[in-house]
């Protein structure tokens, strides 16, 4: 059965599940792991400031005292960062409930990764494709596991030239550059599923959007600060979409959920479609190819 008011109290119990959330150190992730470790999960915040993590950490277990909360250092703009984390993870823990990848950076000015790549295509896109191909096995591993990708409204004006991924030969639109990097979260999402064999597969791969959120991504832009205090909501609203498309046991793969209103930048999560660009296979199966290239990393699909 549909829930249209889908909310905190919706969520289970989950005991002896292991959630792993990339940028959990603020905003939709900290939300995230705040409420996930509200109900017993075993939450490993994987982010770039450690003092920032460590504070999440205190506040969580201030809420729930026997909240088992792991710290682990993730800059999604270095591969030798995803890959020492990886490592780590995949020692450590011998199963993988869910993967959220919500880590991402928004309209920033241009700059690189430490391994050339856009900041924006490299973060939002490119550190997770590699962070979910090197933790793919245990997620395979684990029984009805879970890969959510956090996208956002802004990938309805992303087109990206495959010949230019990394804003080499055109003039740089910070805009532009988000929106083809949450356009192509998408075509991860539903690249992967495809490749895992959709709702027969495991683990299951999903997107969802946090609508208009209230979160510091939007630190370069004045005009959206100003913005945040008319339009946007709670991010612990926000943080709704990713959750429930982690947990809800009707989520399918390929679901996409989102706030439904005011433009799809207000509401609580509800099953939504992305954009038909999004959808488009051929292109991303060449972002996948790319993808793999670039990082170097290839996903133990078989």
């Amino acid at each position: 059965m549909k829930k249209e008011n889908w909310n905190e109290s919706d969520i289970p119990d989950q005991t002896r599940k292991v959630f792993i959330v990339t940028g959990a150190s603020s905003g939709l992730g900290k939300e995230t792991v705040i409420e996930l470790a509200r109900k017993n999960a075993t939450v490993v915040i994987a982010a770039r400031d450690l003092n920032a993590s460590e504070s999440v950490k205190s506040e969580i277990l201030n809420i729930n005292k026997d909240a088992n909360v792991d710290v682990q250092e993730l800059d999604l703009a270095s591969l030798n960062s995803i890959q020492k984390f990886s490592k780590v993870v995949n020692k450590k823990y011998k199963k993988i409930d869910v993967l959220i990848n919500n880590a991402g950076v928004m309209a920033c000015p241009h700059s690189k990764t430490e391994d050339g790549f856009e900041i924006q295509i490299g973060t939002n896109h490119l550190g997770h494709f590699a962070l979910t191909g090197l933790l793919l096995s245990t997620l395979k591993n684990t029984k009805n596991s879970r890969i959510v990708n956090i996208s956002s409204i802004a990938h309805k004006s992303g087109n990206i030239d495959f010949n230019d991924l990394n804003w080499e030969k055109r003039k740089y639109k910070t805009w532009g550059a988000y929106g083809d990097s949450k356009l192509a979260n998408l075509y991860f999402t539903y690249e992967l599923s495809r490749k895992l064999g959709q709702n027969n597969g495991n683990p299951k791969v999903l997107a969802a959007h946090p609508g208009y959120s209230d979160t510091s991504l939007q630190r370069y832009s004045g005009f959206f600060k100003v913005l945040n205090k008319i339009i946007a909501q709670k991010s612990s609203i926000g943080a709704l979409a990713g959750i429930r498309a982690a947990i809800d046991p009707i989520a399918q793969s390929d679901d996409y959920y989102g706030s439904p209103s005011l433009g799809e930048m207000r509401g609580h999560p509800v099953l939504l479609k992305s954009n038909e660009l999004s959808y488009n296979k051929e292109n991303a199966e060449k972002l996948w190819k790319l993808s793999e290239e670039l990082t170097g990393v290839k996903s133990n699909i078989d």
